[in-house]
């Protein structure tokens, strides 16, 4: 059997977002599309960094992180295929104060920053989604502030997991110790400890950063109600998000 190339293998309504746009818009934006691989670890844009580029995932999340002065960061959201890499673009700024790392390799479409002004800025489909997902966004990261405050390391790596597996096609989540300790602000030890008390209640399986969900309704139950909250507000808000295989 023929392997299929990259770009027989992935198409832009693979994205949410690109998906729910009607076929003239999609089709004007077609040919300035452009399919690149992204890998683990990679940055996509850092703190006060000019955007190039926006970008859309398909079967990849990138994680939004805040880094302080001394060089420690928490992630204050993640981006799947519902969604867009670059919101500060068309809400009316070139760079912000975060960074976006891939969280989860995979592959995105990519589009010239001034392609997506001019395209928000004529108004149509896009416009608002964009500020659809833009409401969506912020919501994750209120909720995320608020749970990364009040809530147990457990819960919060519980959220996480949720959030992750829900832009994901499967039930493993593949990070480095280090990379889930940037994401959640946590030092290595703790991410072990929790992911140690995950893995005896046979909720997960955890080994070398490679993490199986065995029980996602008992995850579920572990997790606080901040995953519910986003989760809610982004199937209201949003276009549902769509399989590798539509």
């Amino acid at each position: 059997m023929k392997n299929l190339s990259a770009s027989d293998q992935y198409r832009p309504q693979q994205n949410a977002l690109l998906s729910a746009l009607p076929a003239a818009e999609l089709e004007r934006l077609t040919d300035d599309l452009e399919l690149v691989p992204l890998t683990l670890g990679q940055v996509l844009y850092d703190t006060g960094q000019t955007m190039s580029h926006a970008f859309f995932p398909l079967d990849c999340i990138v994680s939004i992180l805040y880094v302080m002065e001394n060089g420690d960061s928490a992630e204050i959201a993640i981006i799947g295929n519902e969604g867009i890499i670059g919101v500060p673009l068309f809400m009316g700024g070139e760079s912000t104060q975060s960074r976006a790392i891939v969280q989860n390799a995979g592959h995105a479409y990519r589009l010239k920053s001034q392609m997506l002004k001019n395209e928000f800025n004529a108004g149509g489909s896009l416009h608002r989604l964009l500020l659809l997902f833009a409401s969506a966004l912020m919501t994750q990261m209120v909720q995320t502030a608020a749970c990364n405050r009040h809530h147990s390391v457990d819960q919060q790596l519980c959220r996480w997991m949720l959030l992750s597996l829900d832009r994901l096609p499967s039930n493993q989540i593949s990070m480095t110790q280090k990379l889930i300790g940037n994401m959640l602000g946590l030092s290595g030890d703790n991410v072990t400890v929790a992911a140690g008390v995950l893995q005896k209640a046979n909720l997960i399986h955890y080994d070398r950063g490679q993490i199986t969900v065995l029980d996602r309704p008992g995850v579920e139950k572990r997790s606080c109600e901040c995953y519910g909250v986003v989760k809610t507000e982004s199937d209201r808000l949003l276009p549902l998000s769509v399989s590798l295989d539509s």
